[in-house]
Order: C-alpha cells, then sequence, then structure tokens
C-alpha cells in the first residue's frame, strides 16, 4: 500500500472514531439530571487523536529506521555475499540498487545492483506490508481504548487540551533546537578553523586569497577585514543610502499627504518589493544596473569602473530592503500621539514644520529601529552580491570599484572540490558566525530600541 493511501486511510479511521465517540457523547447527554464536563465533540476528538497519533508516530519512526533495516536484509541474504567490504564501493552499489528496485533508475554501471534490485524490491515490499499493519493496528487499537473511556464523567476536554498544548510545545521546540543547532555546527567548525588560523590573523588581517594558502602561514592569506568593509559598504553605507532616503520619504507622504484610497493602493504596491525573490534583484542588478552604473562611470572619466561595482549591488540591495524601512518609518509616524501634531498645527506651525520638528523627532528611535534591522537584512543578502558583485577582495572607498562580501565569499568558498577540512572551506564556517554575531547584536540593539520607543507612548 502506497504511503499515500495509508494516511488516507488512518485518516478515515480517525473520522469514523470523532464520528461514532460524539454520537455516544450524544446519548449520554440526553439525560437532564447529569452534568457534564465536556462536550460531545470533546469526546470526538479525544478518540480521533488517540486514533491518529500512535499512528503517525510510529510511521515517523519507521520512515527514518525502514531503509537500514531494509538495507540490512539485503545484505544478509546470499546473494549479496559478494559484496565489497564496507566502504564507497558498496555503498554505491547498494545505493543503486535500491534506485532500481524504486524505478528511480533506468540502468546500472555496476552488475551487482542489477542483481540485489529485485531483492530490494521484495524487502521493501515486505517492509512496508509490515508497517501498514502496525501502523492500522495501532489506529484501530488506540481508538478503541480511548472509545471505551467516553462516559459521562471523562473529562475529555482536559486531555484534548493537553495534548494540543503538547503540540504547541513541540512546535516551538522546534525553532528553538533549530537555532541551537545552527550555532553549534558554526561553533564546533569555527573551532576547528581557528585551530588554523589565529583567531586574531583572521579578524585583523588585510589580506585576502583563499586560493593561494601558505601551508606554514595559512592565516597570512585569510584576512578577512576586506570582506567585513566590503559587506559594510555595499550593505549599510550604499544601500542605506538609497533605501533610508526613499522609505522615510513615502512613509511620510503616505502617512501625512496621501488620500485614503492612494495610500491604499500605493503600500501593497510598495510592499511588493519585499515579496519580489532575491534572485529576480540579482539578475536585474546584474544585466540592467551594472552595466548602466559601469557607463555612467566611464562617462564620468573612470576608465576603469567595473561592471561588478559596489554601486550596482549596493543600489538594487537598497531597493530591495525600502519596505523595511518604510513599513517601520510608517508604523512609527503612525504611533505619535496625534495630541503632539494637533498641539503644533494649532500653534502656527506648518504642516511640513510639523512633520520635521515634531512627528520625525518623535518617531526617530522606531526609524532608527527599522533601519538597524533593514540593515542586518542587507549585510546578511546572498544572491544579490553573488550574482552582481565582485570576488576581489579590497580596501577601497570608490563605488565603481570592484569589491566583495562575506556571503559572496561562504559562496564561493562552498562550492567546487576542496577538501571539507582544509583552511580555505573551514574559513566559511568562521564567516558565517562573525556574520551570525554581527546581524544578532544588530538586531538585539534593533528591538531595544524599537522596545523603548514603544513604551515611551504607552
Amino acid at each position: 500500500m502506497s504511503a499515500l493511501a495509508l494516511l488516507f486511510l488512518i485518516a478515515a479511521l480517525g473520522l469514523i472514531g470523532w464520528i461514532v465517540a460524539r454520537a455516544r457523547a450524544l446519548r449520554f447527554r440526553a439525560s437532564p439530571t447529569r452534568r457534564f464536563s465536556s462536550l460531545p465533540q470533546h469526546h470526538g476528538w479525544f478518540v480521533a487523536m488517540w486514533t491518529l497519533l500512535p499512528a503517525l508516530v510510529f510511521l515517523g519512526i519507521w520512515h527514518v529506521t525502514a531503509p537500514a533495516l531494509v538495507t540490512d536484509a539485503v545484505i544478509a541474504s546470499p546473494a549479496a555475499a559478494t559484496l565489497p567490504p564496507p566502504g564507497l564501493d558498496r555503498a554505491a552499489i547498494l545505493s543503486e540498487a535500491r534506485n532500481l528496485a524504486n524505478g528511480d533508475a533506468y540502468g546500472a554501471f555496476h552488475p551487482m545492483s542489477e542483481t540485489l534490485a529485485p531483492l530490494y524490491a521484495r524487502e521493501q515490499s515486505r517492509h512496508d506490508w509490515t508497517a501498514t499493519a502496525i501502523a492500522l493496528l495501532l489506529a484501530f487499537a488506540g481508538g478503541a481504548l480511548a472509545f471505551l473511556r467516553v462516559r459521562p464523567g471523562f473529562s475529555a476536554r482536559t486531555q484534548v487540551e493537553r495534548v494540543v498544548m503538547g503540540l504547541l510545545l513541540v512546535a516551538s521546540l522546534i525553532a528553538i533546537l533549530t537555532t541551537i543547532g545552527i550555532i553549534a555546527s558554526l561553533l564546533v567548525e569555527s573551532a576547528r578553523f581557528f585551530q588554523i588560523v589565529p583567531i586574531t590573523q583572521f579578524l585583523f588581517g588585510t589580506h585576502w586569497s583563499p586560493q593561494v594558502i601558505d601551508a606554514r602561514d595559512p592565516g597570512a592569506s585569510l584576512g578577512a577585514v576586506p570582506l567585513f568593509w566590503g559587506t559594510f559598504f555595499i550593505g549599510a553605507i550604499i544601500a542605506m543610502a538609497v533605501a533610508v532616503p526613499l522609505g522615510l520619504m513615502s512613509a511620510i507622504y503616505l502617512t501625512q499627504y496621501a488620500r485614503h484610497t492612494t495610500r491604499r493602493w500605493m503600500k501593497p504596491m510598495l510592499e511588493v518589493l519585499a515579496g519580489v525573490p532575491t534572485v529576480v534583484y540579482g539578475y536585474f542588478a546584474a544585466l540592467t544596473v551594472a552595466p548602466a552604473v559601469r557607463d555612467l562611470g566611464v562617462a564620468l572619466g573612470i576608465r576603469w569602473a567595473s561592471s561588478e561595482s559596489a554601486l550596482a549591488a549596493g543600489v538594487v540591495m537598497g531597493v530591495m530592503i525600502i519596505p523595511f524601512v518604510s513599513s517601520m518609518a510608517d508604523d512609527s509616524l503612525s504611533a505619535v500621539p496625534a495630541a503632539m501634531r494637533d498641539g503644533s498645527l494649532a500653534m502656527g506651525a506648518t504642516q511640513s514644520e510639523t512633520i520635521r520638528r515634531v512627528l520625525v523627532p518623535a518617531a526617530l528611535p522606531g526609524v532608527v529601529g527599522g533601519v538597524l534591522l533593514a540593515v542586518s537584512r542587507a549585510i546578511g543578502e546572498t544572491m544579490i552580491v553573488v550574482m552582481a558583485a565582485s570576488g576581489v577582495a579590497s580596501l577601497t572607498l570608490n563605488p565603481f570599484a570592484s569589491t566583495t562580501t562575506v556571503t559572496k565569499q561562504i559562496v564561493d568558498l562552498l562550492t567546487g572540490e576542496a577538501e571539507f577540512d582544509s583552511a580555505k572551506t573551514l574559513a566559511a564556517f568562521a564567516l558565517g558566525l562573525t556574520l551570525f554575531v554581527i546581524t544578532l547584536l544588530l538586531n538585539v540593539v534593533a528591538l531595544i530600541v524599537v522596545r523603548r520607543y514603544r513604551e515611551s507612548y504607552e
């Protein structure tokens, strides 16, 4: 039986359990002298959960362990006696045989794979039917035991709420554990890198050339200061020079000058920019903005202006994060008490003076928080700098020159055929850890600023 058909069957058993338990609870409620702590649907959900959860938990565990069980059964058969010793060759043959058995391949490079493919198919079918029988048995047994507990005095509502709270707790822990796993992986691999390259050389070195690493002194070619500067130059200077004025002015117009109908149409159109995939921005930067920036540099007399300049990547990145700045500025301006605006106008100030001297200063902490969040978003951007920025690490203030970023180098270091244990590959994890710490600090500062701003008007 296919997995989809089995899931539908288990869901049908759960639905049947819900209907039957609810009908039984309704019969109990027909007596006017009894008091009930749960509604009929609570009893129905109690039986449905005990029908579904044991079977689904078993299927989840089985999905993880079944491939290893099938492989062990195949290896234990006489037909697999001629397999090579454990290693890459054996793994390749078994993987090829599994693909042939599942219909994911149309031929084999090793004759042994064709011999083991029917055995794989037979063992897979046997294990699938075993899992189907156990899952259905668990669903039926769980539903039956839960149905027997449906009585007038049984508090099904409490049981259902406990299960739901447990599921919500698991959902919350998944995000937390994922974050912990990411941090742990970065820390472990970065520690291996810093055993090869001193952390001071990495953080304060000014020469970045991972293609040519001296085995006697690998840190001499892995100084990350040019990468940090390029990231800051593109994401925090050029991008913010585009995003902050445009985002702030658009927020001022939409909150203070625009009519209701105009705001209703323009605000969603502006926020569409936040939903555009970053790879689309990358194509736009590489194919449209970069040649235009190069032509502009040539027209200004800069003959060596690059088509992979910091200006091209920074401008497109700034356009991408305009909605972030505009949205935070919009919320901050709207949160300023109306009494401050009305008082300024009542004192004879014009609308522009009120915006300049009252609203913007009052909303400035929220705007600053939004800018910091936008900066953290910009310096972590990957696709735009991969497609529009250069791979040359340089310390330059010229926006028409080539430069690179941390995210661009991480992509370059983790692609190709370099050894995973080499300093070149491990440098990507150190860069990732550094970038993670920087963005985390920016987010923390931004949240503190926004929280203090909100508390001042509550």
